[in-house]
Formats: C-alpha cells, structure tokens, sequence
C-alpha cells in the first residue's frame, strides 16, 4: 500500500509567530518538504492546483517537473488537476510531458477543485462543471491513446487530424484517479474507465465516504474492469503527532483555532470525532487510520495533508519524519494482513501498465504482436 503526502500550497500567517512566508518562500518550503518526503522514504507526494490567493500552485507540472530531477523514488502526482477549466489539449500534452521527463515516476488526479470563482476565470460555466468533467476527460483519453484525433464536442472547437506530443511514455498513458467528495457522476467516471477513484475526505465522516467509495466499486464491476474489491481506491486525511499525545493537542490547537479552513467553527475535539483529522500519538494516528479499511475495504493509497494552517517548515519536516518512521511501517503491515491475493497492494505502476499493454496487443491479435524495443510501439 503506498502512503504519501499532499500539499493544498495554502498561504497562512502562523498564529503562534504572526509571521507569513510570501509566496517565493512558500513554493521554495514545498520544494522542500517534497525533496524530504523522499528522503524519508514516502511513496507519493502529490499537488493540488489553485489559481487564488491564498494558494501558491498554480501550475502543477511546472513543480513536479522540478521536482522529477530533484527526487529518486517517490511517485509525483496531483491531488487535484482542474479538468473542468484546463483545456484538455494542454492536460494532454502537459502531463504526457511529465510522464516523460519523470520516466513514468508519475500519475494524476481529475477533479473540479472547491473554488467557484476560477470557472469564470477560465472562461466556463460553473453549472456545466460536470459536464466539462466527462467531455474534457473524454478528449484527453483520445488523445492519449491515438496518434491523430478528429473530434467535436460543446465545450471547445473541434480539432481535425491533431496529434498530441510528446506522445505517452512506452506508447502507455498516465495512470488517472478522479477525485470527488460528494460528487456520484464523478465516481461513475472513474468506475466507467476502470479508472482510480480519490475520496479526499479531510472534512467528511467516515460514513459518507463508504457511501462513495461503496458506489464506484459497484461500478467499477458493472464496467467488467475486474471484481469490485479490485477498484484502486485512494483516501486522504489528516494529522498532527508527538509521541506524547497531550503535546500534540497542545501544539496544533493554535493552528487549528486560527486554520482560514476551519479556524473559528467547531471545536478541534468536534472536528476530530466527526472527521478523520487526528491529533494525538503515533499509535492514535494508527488506530484511526487502521480502520479505514473497515468501511472501505482494502485500498491502494493514503494521503496526508500536513503542512497547512501556518505550520512552520521544520514542524512539517519532523511531521514527515513521525509519519515515515513510527506510523507508516504500522500501518502498511496492518493494511496487508488479509489482503487477497487478486487485491492490488498498490495503483498500477507504469511498467506494470506498459506489460499489460503488450499482453493486451499480443492476446487481442492472431499472431504475436511484434514489440519496438525502444519505443514499447506493436505493430
């Protein structure tokens, strides 16, 4: 099972300083703070995309290009890539980039994002997000997985005899999850694809998200993309630890009170009880987040969100350290006991999907597809 984190690039005064890093400073700490993931042994660190004040990540390729040279092992993707208000050409040829410059070390999630404004910012229509969810996804598939694409759709002008380059790494696209929280035509996307499906349930009950997870994996095997507790499922949350959990209580609370999220609203003993945000000792943070597979069965990826809410970079870092040492290797062993063995431990990699592919070329054909050795191209 992979265990990452994500980063929303949230820019916020800390409360126990007054002190706000500008946004130079911002995106240089997430640098930072994903170069030490990696080092500490994480596998995924992912990016959400904004393009308001307070949020610094406005152009998601562009860090994770970076951060492709600056890391060794860790898988880089997106917690949320905005394919409502991105054209889905520039998706294409943006994250088939990625894929090449990463050697495959990639994938990313769709998502409408949570602001409002940013529609028309981009020149769209907000009660048409669901719509350009499936058209633009519909298009970006297409030109990933054909040379030469002629298609017309309501959204954006057609496109005649276009190919999108570079072409995907190994002749193999991306691997895609599809995030939503509340949103079932977007779990139905997912499941229709055979896609992964992200329930990003910082701010949810459990019970919700069993709901929508229970759904796409309904789905995923009406689709005849395998048994429904083969799905790849990704979950987030959140947490703060010390090994003494009173001073982590002590330590987060003036973030929490004062978080532009949730700051002022419920009290941070409500919030943790009603969502999966846990603040406490190592082994709290096990035990809450060992049962999710309890409500979700067994999944593929777990995502944290630390390094909001003003926390000061070396907190963040030794929050990296707290969860790659005492609760990751935990928690990875609980989550493999009982996993069936046609239960994937993890997403697809892209070697796996490159294999599958060739497979897939070789079974779908009367005689043995011959493979390229260089570009993983059949004829």
């Amino acid at each position: 099972m992979q265990f990452g984190i994500f980063t929303v690039s949230d820019v916020t005064t800390d409360p126990t300083t007054g002190t706000t890093p500008d946004d130079t400073q911002r995106v240089r700490d997430i640098m930072t703070i994903a170069e030490h993931a990696d080092q500490a042994g994480l596998d995924v660190f992912a990016t959400g995309e904004h393009h308001n004040p307070p949020f610094v990540a406005s152009s998601p390729t562009t860090m994770l290009g970076y951060l492709a040279g600056r890391t060794k092992h860790i898988t880089l993707s997106t917690s949320t890539t905005l394919i409502t208000t991105n054209d889905p050409v520039r998706i294409a040829e943006e994250y088939a980039m990625l894929q090449v410059i990463s050697d495959g070390r990639m994938d990313l999630m769709m998502g409408r994002g949570n602001t409002g404004p940013v529609y028309p910012w981009f020149g769209q229509d907000i009660r048409q997000g669901v719509n350009l969810a499936i058209e633009n996804y519909a298009l970006v598939r297409q030109l990933w997985e054909n040379d030469v694409v002629n298609w017309q759709g309501r959204f954006r002008t057609p496109l005649q005899g276009f190919t999108s380059t570079p072409r995907p790494l190994d002749g193999v696209a991306p691997f895609v999850w599809h995030g939503s929280i509340r949103t079932p035509e977007i779990a139905e996307q997912a499941a229709y694809y055979g896609d992964g499906f992200f329930h990003n349930n910082i701010f949810w009950p459990i019970q919700h998200t069993e709901q929508m997870v229970g759904l796409y994996r309904q789905r995923f095997e009406h689709h005849g993309h395998g048994s429904a507790d083969q799905a790849i499922v990704g979950l987030g949350g959140q947490f703060f630890a010390r090994k003494n959990s009173q001073d982590a209580v002590n330590e987060f609370r003036p973030y929490f009170d004062n978080a532009p999220v949730y700051g002022h609203g419920p009290s941070m003993e409500d919030f943790t009880a009603q969502t999966p945000l846990t603040v406490g000792s190592p082994q709290q943070v096990i035990d809450r987040y060992a049962a999710m597979q309890d409500h979700v069965g067994h999944y593929q990826r777990q995502l944290f969100l630390i390094d909001h809410a003003g926390l000061p970079l070396k907190t963040v870092l030794e929050q990296i350290d707290v969860l790659a040492e005492d609760i990751v290797p935990e928690l990875r062993r609980i989550n493999e006991e009982g996993r069936p063995a046609h239960v994937p431990s993890n997403p697809p990699s892209h070697a796996e999907r490159v294999a599958a592919a060739r497979l897939a070329g070789a079974v779908g054909s009367d005689h043995v597809a011959a493979v390229d050795e260089f570009t993983g191209a059949s004829v």
